[in-house]
């Protein structure tokens, strides 16, 4: 088999356009690195059938009451705002604080980082010991960087999900157009990226999201294999929230969707998902909640609360693998590009650990 032959065939597996009794009376799970993780979701749902309901990522939010509340002062007295004794990603950045600097003693405090900084779904738990601000800000996630090797990877588990205005005049309305423009820019600061645009959420032509995950495995696995040089894994949505429900803020003075980071946890609030495990969870948690920080101090506005649901999402392929909504169904293509600069200048800023 020619290597475009083998390529071909590891994107697109033959299980995919099967019915599952078909691909069991042919044999090609066999062939799929990924039924196996399949048959162990399946298994999984049927004694958690509570769970069938939350294991896509958008958070179906009914009102704009996962936007990030107002700053609270530190001990009583004013914000941190222009303090350069905080603790951020990025206090080094030559860029001006119109937001909010926390400081260590704020974030140390549990119930004010959760409150502040994250929405946690019901199909999941965050305990104390995983929430530790001072761990998860001590994470040295910077890279060198080096344009001669792919360094980060941008792909979309689900490439169908458009914006309001998308159609024959704006077909670049899609999260695969925001991660095009992603591309640009982060290759414009000196990375090389790899753009991804496999289709993971179509199954004969029909939009079908329930294996979305599983395929999108498989695929970004081989992307993987085949470079071993990249240390960034973005996968770029789309949220979907209550139709009328418009989320917009100015940032930068543009109309702007907000952005939301992800975090898949592995566990419910009974457990952990044995055959879900994620060796970087930490790690996943320290880079969003790092950029978080950074908007909160550099573009106010721009992010929503961190959600936490309690599946993987692909999140355990790397370290610095972050899932990453970008505005809503009801967003415009304008509002979700404009949110792609700041962006792009938030993984700038923690990946050089500024």
């Amino acid at each position: 088999m020619s290597r475009w032959l083998y390529f071909l065939w590891n994107q697109n597996p033959v299980v995919r356009f099967l019915s599952q009794e078909q691909s069991k009376e042919k044999g090609y799970e066999e062939l799929d690195p990924a039924y196996e993780t399949y048959l162990s979701s399946q298994q999984f749902y049927e004694e958690h059938q509570y769970l069938k309901l939350y294991g896509d990522e958008e958070s179906n939010q009914q009102v704009a009451s996962n936007d990030a509340p107002e700053p609270e002062p530190a001990d009583g007295g004013e914000t941190t705002q222009g303090v350069q004794t905080v603790v951020t990603a990025a206090s080094g950045r030559q860029l001006p604080v119109i937001g909010t600097q926390y400081v260590m003693e704020q974030l140390a405090d549990y119930d004010f980082l959760m409150k502040h900084f994250y929405s946690v779904h019901a199909s999941t738990t965050a305990t104390r010991e995983e929430m530790n601000a001072s761990v998860l800000l001590g994470k040295d996630l910077s890279i060198k960087k080096d344009s001669s090797v792919p360094q980060i990877l941008i792909y979309h588990t689900h490439s169908q999900e458009t914006f309001a205005d998308y159609g024959p005049d704006n077909p670049n309305a899609t999260v695969v157009g925001m991660g095009s423009y992603l591309t640009e820019l982060l290759e414009a600061k000196g990375y090389n990226v790899i753009h991804h645009k496999g289709v993971y959420d179509l199954i004969n032509g029909e939009l079908d999201r329930s294996k979305a995950y599983t395929y999108a495995l498989d695929g970004v696995s081989g992307i993987l294999q085949q470079n071993p040089s990249i240390e960034v894994v973005l996968d770029l949505h789309r949220d979907g929230v209550k139709e009328g429900l418009h989320l917009v803020n100015e940032v930068n003075g543009k109309q702007t969707a907000p952005i939301m980071f992800f975090n898949g946890m592995s566990q419910t609030p009974t457990g952990a998902i044995e055959y879900l495990q994620n060796p970087y969870k930490e790690d996943n948690l320290a880079f969003s909640l790092q950029m978080q920080l950074d908007a909160a101090a550099y573009y106010p506005g721009l992010t929503r609360k961190i959600y936490l649901k309690g599946l993987r999402y692909n999140l355990h392929l790397r370290p610095r693998s972050s899932l990453i909504e970008v505005g809503a169904q009801t967003n415009t293509y304008e509002e979700a590009r404009n949110a792609m600069e700041p962006l792009a200048e938030l993984l700038d800023m923690v990946l050089q650990g500024n």
